[in-house]
């Protein structure tokens, strides 16, 4: 159940990502978004709990936070490399 979890989760915080991420971060497609999503979700959990994180009761949303900022900054190395050229000549 927590995989359906991290799925579920890792789609609206990379969208989340995307949203805050600085610059215009439309030219990847939305499945790369939600990949860096769930990698934001992971990495920030492990970046959480590194930094003495310990979850509190109810929603934490400092832990959120973080998976969101680190899902803005996949979004953004995901935009510079692999991002499709959308200006026009």
């Amino acid at each position: 159940m927590e995989i359906i979890g991290v799925i579920v989760a890792g789609i609206i915080i990379g969208l989340l990502g995307k949203f805050v991420a600085p610059g215009n971060k439309d030219n990847i497609p939305i499945w790369l978004t939600i990949l860096c999503g769930i990698g934001g979700v992971i990495i920030g959990w492990f970046v959480y709990t590194a930094f003495g994180g310990n979850g509190s009761p109810g929603v934490d949303w400092v832990r959120w936070i973080v998976a969101i900022v680190i899902a803005a900054i996949l979004v953004v190395i995901a935009s510079t490399v692999t991002g499709r050229n959308t200006a026009r000549r």
